[in-house]
């Protein structure tokens, strides 16, 4: 159980009942044409989780100085396991996930898009030892791998089809795009809240995040005024292109709309670690809700 709580088995779960959800909670449920067979989508999620789970262990063994300071009961790199074993770990983690991903595009004959994973991969490691020192850079290119589970789908699923199938396929296509675009935002305001949470840590660390600079109350007043923009955009969506479904509307009201609304006002008074971390986690019930919604759209549209 140590193993799995160091990869952050609950984040990883996250990411599987994405694409899952993406593949067959969506493409697969309302009939459309999709490129990945079950073996291959197999494969890619296989990959994804495992590059994923590379990524949070090369980030723990970037973030031991900071850690100590900011989770002292709760360091995810365990007593057991020297630095050295824990990039034994990632390097092992990082080579399945990018092999897997290399065997999937060569079953499909895409070898082209093998890169993909590589960059992937990269982008997580230069995150960690360099990009997350830097003010709100940091928080949009993790915001950006992590709203990839969905994307890679779309490239992989959908692409190799679109000059055949577009007129069934473009559509599905700019959801799928639209929902990956709703969970970069997301993150990116929940990374900023974990940067409150963790600004001890991260200042003996030398890391200049947006609390250090701002300080703590005035950025969770800019996480704040932040969501409210996200709420107009997303009520502005739903006005825009799912006004006649009146389900899918009612439940993103619901499950969106409002908790981001109690997030605003919460925020907006937010002065102990206490509430900063209840942010994170409703942030975080958010995200998971948000992409139940996918579900929600799908047996409207299909019955």
């Amino acid at each position: 159980m140590t193993f799995f709580k160091f990869i952050r088995y609950k984040n990883l779960l996250l990411i599987a009942l994405t694409q899952i959800l993406v593949h067959y909670g969506f493409l697969k449920a309302l009939n459309l044409p999709t490129a990945l067979s079950h073996f291959n989508f197999a494969l890619l999620l296989i990959a994804t989780v495992l590059i994923a789970a590379a990524g949070y262990v090369i980030n723990d063994i970037n973030d031991v100085v900071s850690d100590r300071i900011n989770k002292p009961t709760k360091t995810y790199i365990p007593s057991s396991f020297s630095e050295s074993f824990a990039f034994t770990i990632y390097l092992a983690l990082n080579i399945a996930g990018v092999g897997i991903g290399f065997l999937m595009c060569y079953s499909m004959d895409l070898t082209n898009f093998a890169t993909l994973f590589v960059l992937i991969s990269a982008l997580l490691y230069v995150y960690a030892n360099f990009l997350k020192q830097l003010i709100i850079i940091g928080n949009l290119v993790v915001s950006i791998a992590v709203a990839s589970s969905i994307f890679i789908v779309i490239i992989f699923d959908m692409l190799p089809l679109l000059n055949r199938f577009q007129q069934e396929l473009i559509t599905p296509m700019s959801i799928l795009r639209d929902y990956g675009i709703f969970a970069l935002m997301l993150n990116f305001l929940r990374e900023i809240i974990k940067d409150i949470e963790d600004t001890n840590g991260d200042h003996a660390a030398g890391i200049q995040s947006l609390p250090i600079v701002l300080g703590l109350e005035r950025t969770a007043k800019l996480s704040a005024y932040i969501a409210v923009i996200y709420i107009f955009t997303i009520l502005g969506y739903i006005y825009a292109y799912l006004q006649a479904n009146v389900w899918t509307s009612i439940y993103l009201v619901a499950a969106v709309v409002v908790p981001l609304v109690f997030f605003c006002i919460k925020a907006r008074y937010a002065d102990k670690q206490i509430h900063y971390t209840f942010l994170s986690k409703l942030l975080k019930l958010i995200m998971l809700l948000g992409i139940v919604s996918l579900g929600v759209l799908t047996l409207t549209l299909k019955f």
